[in-house]
């Protein structure tokens, strides 16, 4: 099913689960358990789900949140780092003394599979950071992904092969990155857009905004299309903008992320 149609069926289900605290959750973990043909890997920090807002008023909620929790008062502006949410693999790279050492998939937040020797043949994916005073340990997190354009060339070439045909481009970038050799992989065209970390030993930046500059710097790409928003109201503007152009873009998109972008958050 597309992404709109799991997520209120998500939503329907944690609607019931408040209103039957009783009722069983042994199922509400969402993600998927690492597959045993790779090797565990588990994450120092968990990969979270997001949470979903579907109206305006969710987004104000989101920002009342905010404001309980930080004590913020009423007038004081919010300030977010808006991104495209793209439609791909979340992936979470740890670098120790600056060298890419363990590349891991999601799995189920806790524990994902270690996917090194395949993210190693994406170019986008710095084997050695960029700068000096590098953090001892810092995970970057991102997104695997393949455009659509290169995900119809391979559906192409797959066809003519005889071989799988790909639903998707997040199938076809997933299905990529999972391959027990670590040619097919490279043979693949998949790119990453950073946009998060995990365990860091010194963060090199206070906010969201500063960090995805810093990622920058060490040689990762970014989504351009990232703003930053200063109220309620362009948080929303951004994301009917980025709806409009969604069909023109090149990859595949599934939202549009919000982050506070205060140091303390």
């Amino acid at each position: 099913i597309d992404d709109a149609a799991y997520d209120a069926l998500r939503r329907r289900r944690s609607d019931l689960a408040v209103a039957w605290p009783g009722l069983s959750s042994e199922n509400a973990k969402v993600g998927s358990a690492p597959s045993r043909a790779f090797a565990e890997a588990r994450h120092a920090k968990p990969m979270l789900s997001l949470e979903n807002a579907f109206t305006p008023d969710d987004v104000g909620d989101f920002c009342d949140a905010i404001r309980s929790f930080l004590s913020i008062g009423l007038f004081e502006p919010l300030e977010f780092h808006a991104e495209p949410k793209i439609d791909g693999l979340s992936m979470s790279l740890r670098y120790e003394n600056g060298e890419l050492v363990t590349a891991a998939t999601r799995g189920d937040g806790q524990e994902g599979e270690d996917v090194t020797a395949n993210i190693r043949t994406i170019k986008e994916v710095p084997q050695k950071l960029k700068g000096k005073n590098l953090p001892p340990v810092v995970e970057v997190r991102g997104e695997v992904y393949m455009t659509k354009a290169d995900f119809l060339k391979l559906n192409e070439r797959q066809k003519e092969a005889g071989a799988q045909i790909f639903a998707n481009p997040r199938n076809s970038a997933a299905g990529s990155l999972r391959q027990k050799d670590p040619s097919i992989t490279a043979s693949r065209p998949l790119g990453f857009f950073a946009y998060a970390w995990g365990e860091i030993s010194e963060r090199p930046e206070d906010t969201q905004s500063g960090m995805i500059n810093w990622f920058e710097r060490c040689g990762f790409t970014t989504n351009p299309l990232t703003k930053m928003c200063r109220s309620v109201e362009e948080l929303i503007a951004f994301h009917r903008k980025i709806g409009e152009q969604r069909a023109g873009l090149d990859y595949a998109l599934d939202g549009v992320v919000g982050k506070f972008d205060r140091g303390d958050r």
